[in-house]
């Protein structure tokens, strides 16, 4: 028997191989030895680019949802605060009982704004629209960066004594509303605080008229539902003296969230809740993960089915190449050795292919990212024209594990059966 593989294929030298280098080299020779029968190449350039086709659309597909998950993340981010600070009960708080200043001492904390929220309705000539009235002050745009979403005129709630509205996209459409019609203001309409039923509309409505400033887009549901507008307006409509819905906290790059929030709970007690931003936008998360996820496990079974490929090349293979284990097992290598090396070639299959698809993919990525190869043809206003595209390395290294445990698995469904498909060949 022969423990250690020897080579004879270099005249003159006797080369020594280890159990994986021996293998290895046979697996390699085979792959790239012209066979006796074409159709063995050929299945086994199918394989190769059928590997190769999925990984790109593994790459490609996981870079395009993480870009569109980047945006929407950003552009909700630029709606809402790093910290929100919200009453456990009922609906606002003063913010004169509330230590601001020392939440505001907070290391990390880079300024503060109040926000005062509550439903109501807004008219515009023949047209209304039942929206979410979001009252905030002059830190409001510093804090969530809310004046780099507009879309059409500027981002100004107050200007001088004059209460200005910013209103969201989809409102602006449902209401055919104009910032440039200055003969026919939006009509606010709140509910009166305390009144019982049966008044008449004067009297169980606050109302206001107001021109709107500016128009933003943050995502379809935001923009169909918010109308921004000076706290100091949405306290008067809801006869409030320093009410507030909730306090926004701008944290200072370089800190970490959790950090600040914990500090934060620390000095408002068990009578406020804090959250982060990952907090706020919770199940938004929890969606953009799991549409991810569900498209790598359709890719992924996509990939399998193409692997099957590999089945059919490795057994045909085997077939092929019954002389030459013949003359191994004579030479003393063992079953496993022999297994190994069809493994291997199997192996090699998914991994040329895997590397290719994995670099095509890569490449038409950076494309579009540079590029912008493959534009958002839809009609209507968009915030980007081309498809976002973020290469992570996780997602590269992810498909390829993925690609090598396809490979592997399908390598080892025709070694199950190898020694019997032998016996029963002709010849």
């Amino acid at each position: 028997m022969i423990k250690e593989p020897v080579c004879w294929f270099r005249p003159g030298k006797t080369l020594k191989f280890s159990k994986l280098r021996f293998p290895f080299y046979i697996a390699w020779r085979y792959l790239l030895a012209k066979k006796t029968h074409n159709a063995i190449n050929i299945i086994t350039l199918v394989s190769m680019i059928g590997i190769g086709v999925g990984a790109m659309a593994l790459v490609v597909i996981l870079s395009v949802t993480n870009g569109l998950e980047k945006l929407i993340i950003t552009q909700f981010n630029a709606f809402h605060a790093d910290i929100e600070i919200t009453p456990a009960k009922g609906k606002t708080f003063k913010i004169s009982h509330f230590p601001l200043k020392e939440v505001n001492s907070v290391q990390g904390v880079l300024r503060s704004g109040a926000v005062l929220e509550e439903s109501g309705m807004v008219r515009y000539r023949d047209r209304q629209h039942l929206v979410r009235l979001k009252g905030v002050d002059s830190m409001y745009h510093k804090i969530t960066g809310i004046d780099t979403l507009l879309v059409e005129g500027i981002y100004e709630v107050e200007q001088n004594d004059r209460n200005m509205l910013v209103l969201g996209n989809g409102v602006a459409s449902i209401l055919n509303a104009s910032i440039h019609d200055l003969l026919h203001p939006i009509e606010i309409f709140v509910p009166a605080r305390g009144r019982t039923a049966g008044l008449t509309p004067a009297q169980a409505f606050r109302t206001s008229s107001n021109h709107a400033s500016g128009i933003f887009a943050v995502h379809a549901e935001v923009d169909a539902e918010y109308v921004l507008l000076p706290i100091r307006l949405m306290r008067r409509l809801l006869e409030y003296d320093d009410e507030v819905s909730s306090i926004m906290i701008d944290v200072e790059e370089g800190f970490r969230l959790s950090t600040v929030e914990r500090r934060i709970s620390e000095i408002a007690g068990p009578g406020f809740v804090i959250r982060t931003r990952m907090q706020q936008q919770e199940f938004l998360y929890k969606v953009m993960r799991s549409e991810k996820w569900a498209i790598f496990f359709i890719l992924t079974f996509i990939l399998m089915i193409a692997a099957f490929n590999i089945v059919g090349s490795l057994t045909m293979l085997v077939l092929e190449k019954r002389k030459d284990i013949s003359v191994l097992r004579s030479m003393g290598a063992s079953r496993k050795l022999i297994e190994r090396i069809f493994l291997l070639e199997g192996v090699l299959i998914s991994m040329g292919g895997a590397l290719g698809g994995i670099l095509l993919g890569g490449l038409i990525s950076w494309l579009q990212m540079r590029y912008g190869i493959i534009g958002i043809q839809a009609e209507g206003s968009f915030i980007i024209d081309a498809y976002p595209v973020v290469v992570k390395t996780f997602d590269l290294v992810l498909v390829a594990f993925t690609v090598f445990s396809i490979g592997l698995l399908a390598s080892l469904l025709p070694l199950t059966n190898m020694w019997k498909s032998m016996d029963k060949a002709p010849g």
